[in-house]
């Protein structure tokens, strides 16, 4: 399948910083070897984030003018946070799985937080304007894509995540988005059966699955562990795929740079072998 990364997207970081490019470069380098294919996106439009975002969000993501302790002003982040974005609509567009950093899931329309600047899914499936099924198994509530999408007949969010865990959300389902917090390390036979139930709850009837694949879940992970070893993350892929829909993929978080290759190689497999669509 189509990996949609850019050297770009490794060049900020900050010392100290949990979401810093090692992640990201380890996860692109163990896919590299597997023989994975790559492909560099073009920056997303205003256009395309005005589909999600106020005008004075982009506008202050343009020019610096924003302080968030958890979303350094990075010199040149506006490019960066443009191209993670546009690497979601490539993804979307062609099947794919967009690894670019930042992450975007905390970001609403008007406001930014925890790593995020702008709602890379978000403005992917807007774009798409499809009947969309978002399932983010980021360890962290979604909660920028829920406030984006709350009430939009034209999408259902559902997110697994840890409870009483930033960013203080998702506690109870609401309308079209439906969330189901988990007990810290709660292991794959739990998160697996909840997931199953999500998606009998979510229905049927959509033209795409678009995942928010983030991998802080994993047992060791400092932010967010759900207690899940890497093949779990099989498992998770096979139970979404078997949902038969088109599925794209947009990465998320996952802090323990050594197992973002094998656990993101391990949820690819199990989406193909779930029989997820355009998965080549």
């Amino acid at each position: 399948m189509e990996v949609i990364f850019s050297e770009r997207c490794l060049e900020y970081h900050a010392v100290g910083h949990p979401e810093g490019p090692a992640r990201v470069r380890m996860l692109q380098h163990y896919l590299a070897r597997l023989g994975y294919t790559f492909v560099e996106p073009a920056p997303a439009s205003d256009e395309d984030l005005l589909s999600v975002h106020t005008s004075d969000h982009v506008r202050r993501v343009g020019t610096g003018e924003f302080h968030d302790p958890d979303c350094p002003n990075y010199p040149g982040i506006d490019f960066y946070a443009r191209l993670a974005a546009g690497g979601a609509i490539r993804a979307q567009k062609r099947g794919g799985f967009s690894i670019l950093r930042p992450p975007g899931h905390h970001a609403g329309a008007s406001y930014l937080g925890g790593f995020c600047y702008y709602n890379n899914i978000a403005i992917a499936v807007r774009c798409s304007g499809v009947r969309t099924l978002i399932v983010d198994i980021d360890g962290h509530h979604g909660n920028g894509t829920e406030d984006v999408f709350l009430g939009d007949p034209g999408v259902t969010y559902v997110s697994l995540h840890r409870i009483y865990n930033y960013p203080g959300t998702g506690h109870a389902s609401r309308g079209n988005c439906l969330n189901y917090p988990l007990p810290p390390r709660c292991g794959k036979a739990l998160y697996v059966e909840t997931l199953e139930r999500a998606l009998d709850d979510a229905g049927r009837g959509y033209a795409e699955l678009a995942i928010s694949a983030g991998f802080d879940t994993y047992k060791e992970d400092p932010l967010a562990s759900l207690g899940l070893d890497v093949e779990a993350y099989y498992d998770i892929g096979y139970v979404l795929g078997d949902t038969k829909l088109p599925a794209f993929l947009v990465l998320e978080g996952g802090y323990i740079p050594e197992i973002m290759g094998p656990a993101a190689d391990a949820l690819l497999h199990g989406l193909r072998e779930g029989g997820a669509g355009s998965l080549d």
